[in-house]
């Protein structure tokens, strides 16, 4: 009989539990049961949470869950409610499509943040295009992702899903270049890159300005990615004897070439882009570190008052690790998303319904950020040009200078 009686009130459970799904679940804020149906909508992240660079996806990972919980703290889409489906790419395009796949086939996704690396982003665009899922990434530099393969002579968008809220290689490199140029005196330089599209990419773009300012690049070598002895690129750039190595790549290669080439007696600074603008690049480079220099898209956030809420916020709720160098444009870009579906969401009946004016609504986006002002143009690509140096000091990252990138 108790058996029996159990077994009656497990199944008037399961059934009451499918009515819910069936219905959405119910707000119980009024007291009395009764309130409108929340439906609910995913927005993925896809990031490398494992691995070298995870330092910095979890921080991107970790400032769209603020981001989120604070869109449905303040239910900021009525009768919606927001999740985030965070998947690992590892850093690798492979991986990336993979994640990609998934999300594009969950219904309740309706936007993606990432990805970290430009090489990934190749991979995962072509799948969410077709989906209508916005992608917007907080890091990807890469001109080609929004302007095309022949982004220089004849800019075209590849897809118009994807944006971002970082700035290009196209101004980051030729920042570096004038950097070294006009400010830091430099006239010869070696350049390395990993020889994936972001290193590559930004050592291209560094290499046409720094020769049009009139400087000499005396050497160009190139790494792999899997390389742990730099020994014979090292030997190779020695006899050219450059004042600076400008480095296109990430901090866990960019770190020991760094400390290698110092002992090995190439004993110049070696400057790199946003991807060895991280604690991780000082603690690998050693000692011999300092002078090293990084560029990095916007402006410090720790010195922005537009991002003293979120830094308090971040800090506040607990995450285990630190919103890094593109927590700030993770942030943006979840609340870009956000912003387009307060409209696209509005009178939808479900997400996939949605996805094409969202779209359309993040294309017209323009707020007051933790960066700056966040809007896209035709391509994408964010309106900020906005750009920082910083220099290794005393083992710590400091800023050298702040400039808005304009085109001459």
């Amino acid at each position: 009989m108790q058996q029996r009686s159990v077994v009656r009130v497990g199944a008037s459970l399961i059934v009451a539990s499918l009515a819910l799904t069936a219905c959405g679940s119910r707000s119980g804020d009024d007291g009395g049961g009764g309130g409108e149906a929340t439906k609910t909508a995913k927005i993925g992240v896809i990031a490398p949470l494992s691995g070298d660079l995870s330092a910095l996806g979890l921080g991107i990972q970790h400032s769209v869950e603020l981001a989120v919980k604070q869109a449905n703290d303040s239910n900021a889409i009525p009768g919606w409610k927001l999740e985030v489906d965070a998947k690992d790419d590892e850093a690798k395009p492979e991986p990336g499509k993979n994640a990609a796949t998934a999300l594009a086939s969950d219904a309740a996704v309706i936007g993606v943040v990432g990805t970290l690396n430009t090489s990934v982003s190749q991979q995962v665009q072509p799948v969410l295009a077709p989906k209508n899922i916005v992608q917007v990434s907080p890091a990807n530099t890469g001109p080609g992702l929004t302007q095309g393969a022949n982004w220089q002579t004849d800019p075209k968008r590849p897809y118009p899903t994807y944006f971002r809220t970082c700035t290009t290689d196209a101004v980051q490199g030729p920042f570096a270049a004038r950097y070294l140029y006009e400010t830091a005196k430099i006239t010869k330089v070696a350049t390395i890159h990993d020889k994936k599209a972001y290193g590559q990419g930004l050592v291209g773009t560094f290499t046409e300005e720094f020769k049009k300012l009139g400087g000499q690049v005396v050497a160009a070598q190139t790494i792999n990615p899997d390389d742990a002895n730099y020994q014979a690129v090292i030997s190779a750039i020695k006899p050219s004897a450059p004042q600076m190595v400008y480095y296109g790549g990430e901090y866990p290669q960019a770190g020991p070439l760094s400390q290698q080439m110092k002992a090995a007696g190439l004993n110049v600074p070696l400057m790199g882009g946003d991807g060895i603008y991280d604690p991780k690049y000082i603690s690998l480079g050693g000692k011999t570190a300092d002078n090293d220099l990084a560029t990095s898209v916007g402006a410090p956030i720790d010195e922005l008052d537009t991002a003293k809420k979120f830094v308090e916020d971040y800090n506040a709720a607990g995450f285990k690790d630190p919103y890094a160098a593109y927590g700030g444009y993770s942030y943006d870009a979840a609340n870009a998303i956000i912003n387009a579906l307060k409209e696209s969401l509005k009178d939808a009946s479900d997400v996939e319904s949605a996805r094409a004016k969202t779209v359309e609504a993040l294309g017209k986006v323009s707020f007051d950020g933790v960066t700056g002002k966040v809007a896209f143009d035709q391509y994408g690509d964010t309106t900020s040009k906005v750009l920082t140096v910083y220099k290794v000091a005393g083992g710590k990252w400091a800023t050298v200078e702040t400039k808005d990138f304009e085109s001459k």
